[in-house]
């Protein structure tokens, strides 16, 4: 045989480029640049004093910087006892919502009844219900309870309403529980409530924690129900109580940004103290084996 006969094709091999597209990568860091210049402007701004931002302009350089800007905002206006009043608003609302929701989703999913899927579509359908919609009703309602300018008005409608949220991705959750666990269980002698307490909650932790650090954000950030439900300065949150920092003609804006920058402490550490569970919550599913 010849020598062109017995030659093998010759197999050209592609170079796999390895790391990430350097214009993709230079897109991403100029989108979070400029996501940044705020947040370092008003960082930069609650260090600087009053006379020297109206006098200099915003984007200049301060000549002076200051710590007495979060010192005035904490004492003299008052987002210490704001800060207050929005924990006393959140964390209730935010267990009860994740205790009732959680109860919720075990019974959609552990119990087959004819009614589950319309019980279940009536917790869907409200999610497409606009806030905006039951201003009037609520605020009516709050005054039929004898509830209005109260923190339990808005305690008991944050964890209303975020029941079906709550609910909705909870019972996703719950599917990914294989059904043999709860039946072995049920066999062993357990009860309902010792099956839900011991073997659906810490199957749920991932999601739970996803969820709790999405709802404490914004049950914590909530402004619209706050102005709807209260009156009085000495119950009003943070986000309401910032608001009131705002003069009719001049705004101390270092004083503000100061107290907005205290504001956003407890989100961040709620945040970064269940990262890994947020991000374990975001995954669940998203592979098998």
């Amino acid at each position: 045989m010849s020598a062109t006969a017995t030659a093998q094709p010759q197999l050209r091999v592609r170079k796999v480029r390895k790391g990430p597209n350097p214009w993709v990568l230079g897109v991403v860091w100029v989108f979070a640049l400029l996501w940044l210049i705020p947040f370092v402007g008003a960082i930069i701004t609650s260090f600087r004093t009053f006379d020297d931002l109206n006098t200099r302009g915003f984007w200049s350089i301060p000549q002076e910087l200051t710590l007495n800007n979060f010192v005035r905002a904490w004492n003299q206006a008052g987002v210490s006892r704001y800060l207050l009043n929005s924990f006393e608003i959140t964390l209730p609302a935010l267990a009860i919502a994740i205790l009732f929701s959680s109860m919720c989703a075990y019974g959609l999913v552990r119990f087959r009844f004819r009614l589950s899927t319309p019980i279940y579509l009536m917790f869907v359908a409200g999610l497409m219900l606009p806030f905006q919609v039951l201003l009037l009703p609520v605020f009516f309602l709050a005054n039929k309870l004898h509830i209005y300018d109260t923190l339990w008005a808005l305690i008991l409608f944050h964890s209303a309403f975020q029941l079906a949220f709550c609910t909705f991705v909870l019972r996703n959750f719950m599917k990914t529980i294989p059904f043999s666990l709860f039946e072995s269980a049920l066999i062993d002698g357990a009860n309902e409530w010792i099956i839900f307490r011991r073997i659906a909650l810490p199957l749920l932790l991932p999601g739970l924690a996803a969820l709790a650090t999405l709802e404490f954000t914004w049950i914590f950030n909530d402004y619209l129900w706050a102005i709807v439900l209260l009156q009085s300065d000495q119950l009003k949150p943070i986000t309401t109580g910032l608001a009131n920092l705002r003069g009719q003609y001049i705004s101390d804006w270092p004083l503000m940004v100061a107290g907005s920058l205290i504001a956003t402490v407890p989100t961040l550490i709620v945040f970064f103290a269940l990262q890994r569970y947020f991000i374990d919550g975001l995954t669940v599913g998203a592979t098998k084996g």
